[in-house]
């Protein structure tokens, strides 16, 4: 994957030296489509990567999803870089669903351990294909903050290279937790949720904003998530070309400055 797609920054995955944009794709939810409804995904990516987006992110969990972004990729493949996930409590379970991963995609760059179901079980054999060159690297991920305390401890292993987490103004307790032992550790970080799973989206926008410089909700919430240097990459779903192409552009139009994150945060009610 180039280090610099379209007009797209990047940031390092962590210490595994890869460079990744900074804006990625989403498909929970969106991406969970009967095959008459292919086109569909096959439009919000061909939008994102023309947009400059390389990052695409999947999960067992969110049912078609994976097999429809995989047909949806088809030859942009060997450009993007694929972040999914294995969510069974089955060792057995996991690799057979992981040999599926291997048909649609070839190669997982990113492979994380779902709600960090299982993982003590589940990091061995992960290990063994990361060596084998079938899984670029390890992660783990987690949306609740009860669970930080069980990822922290799985950071501290050194056997990660990533966690995925929220980060918007609204959930700010892998903020103030995780990010920063992430940068400690020097893990990436893929946030998450970075429009509240989108409620953060339906309210009125302040005018405050606007005269800051802000063209909406999308724009001030990914950039107030990019703003923190330690997250390497935000993954907004989306259904809609356009808002791909949109979120793309809010990711390239740089971090706010303190005043403005700040104002951004106390519009939706964050500290």
């Amino acid at each position: 994957m180039s280090d610099t797609p379209g007009s797209l920054p990047t940031r390092p995955l962590g210490s595994t030296g890869i460079a990744v944009p900074v804006v990625g794709l989403g498909t929970w939810r969106v991406f969970d489509l009967p095959p008459r409804a292919q086109p569909v995904a096959d439009a919000v990516v061909a939008a994102a990567f023309e947009a400059g987006v390389r990052v695409v992110d999947s999960s067992p969990m969110y049912g078609r999803a994976e097999v429809v972004l995989a047909g949806a990729l088809g030859s942009r493949r060997a450009d993007a870089f694929v972040a999914t996930k294995v969510w069974s409590s089955s060792v057995d379970e996991a690799q057979a669903h992981y040999r599926r991963q291997l048909e649609w995609f070839g190669r997982i760059d990113l492979l994380q351990v779902h709600n960090l179901v299982a993982w003590q079980q589940h990091l061995p054999w992960l290990e063994r294909e990361r060596a084998r060159g079938h899984v670029g690297a390890i992660g783990a991920t987690h949306y609740s903050g009860s669970a930080l305390p069980e990822l922290e401890r799985l950071m501290r292993t050194g056997r990660i290279d990533a966690v995925q987490v929220p980060v918007n103004p609204r959930e700010r307790a892998a903020e103030a937790r995780i990010l920063p032992l992430a940068g400690e550790l020097g893990l990436g970080v893929v946030a998450m949720r970075p429009f509240g799973e989108g409620g953060l989206l339906r309210r009125p926008f302040p005018s405050a904003l606007s005269e800051a410089g802000l063209g909406g909700w999308p724009e001030a919430l990914l950039r107030w998530c990019l703003s923190d240097a330690r997250v390497t990459v935000a993954i907004p779903a989306t259904a809609t070309p356009g808002h791909a192409s949109a979120n793309a552009a809010a990711g390239a139009a740089g971090p706010l400055d303190d005043d403005v994150r700040r104002l951004v945060a106390e519009s939706v009610g964050g500290s």
